[in-house]
């Protein structure tokens, strides 16, 4: 077990920052919270860039003298030197077994250019530019929502294999099920709901909920204070 002082940088309305909030509170790693607000631009100051993290973005984390960004990276790290085990019934954050941990890979490969990409794009064209005093060019939005729309038909179909499959890399929540959720979740914000019109994708969201709760809704409690009343989303004190 490490036993460097760990500090991680987020902001909770960020998807990969949820991820890793979640890993680390189900894990347990000790860890000390260091906050960054991405609307004041505070990742983007001399101070971070040149102590925290060099390309000014986040999630990222310090560990000692180390600092490291990228998610996925990050999450490997957090393997290799904490570890960390199935901490409850039905989780196994990066199985032992050689193809289930593979699965995981895989999907983590995948969603950089798949999930990650198509539901960040539709989110920051959609919700942040008006923020910023933009237009929107209506053809763009139904562009981005149809490559959307397109990517997690795939998800549902191949990833969630029609249903048939509980979770992306077997019985038991894995990291790659939580990054995943954490990015479908917030097309929500920008008033599209991903759950409609795809049933499997909507039970494994809430199986993903369920599983890793009560630090799941912890994470998006940002997230559902922005979500369009019209979109449902779970109450959380």
């Amino acid at each position: 077990m490490a036993t460097k002082a760990l500090k991680y940088y987020y902001d909770l309305l960020s998807q990969p920052s949820r991820a890793l909030y979640i890993l680390l509170e189900q894990t347990k790693i000790p860890h000390q919270k260091c906050p960054i607000a991405l609307r004041k631009f505070e990742n983007k100051s001399a101070e971070f860039t040149e102590n925290i993290n060099r390309f000014g973005k986040l999630p990222c984390i310090v560990h000692g003298d180390f600092k490291l960004a990228e998610n996925i990276a990050i999450f490997r790290y957090l393997e290799r030197e904490f570890g960390f085990g199935d901490h409850q019934r039905n989780l196994s954050w990066y199985p032992q077994e050689r193809t289930a941990r593979a699965r995981v890979d895989e999907y983590l490969e995948w969603q950089h250019a798949n999930i990650r990409a198509q539901c960040a794009q539709y989110f920051l064209y959609v919700w942040i530019r008006p923020l910023v005093g933009l237009d929107l060019d209506a053809a763009k939005v139904e562009r981005l929502k149809a490559r959307m729309n397109d990517c997690l038909d795939i998800f549902e179909r191949e990833w969630l294999d029609g249903g048939r499959r509980r979770f992306l890399a077997g019985d038991g929540v894995s990291y790659a099920d939580v990054l995943a959720a954490c990015e479908i979740e917030q097309p929500k914000l920008a008033g599209f709901d991903p759950r409609v019109g795809r049933p499997n994708l909507t039970a494994w969201l809430e199986r993903v909920r369920a599983e890793t709760n009560p630090h799941y809704d912890e994470a998006h409690k940002v997230a559902y204070r922005f979500t369009p009343k019209e979109i449902p989303t779970p109450q959380v004190d």
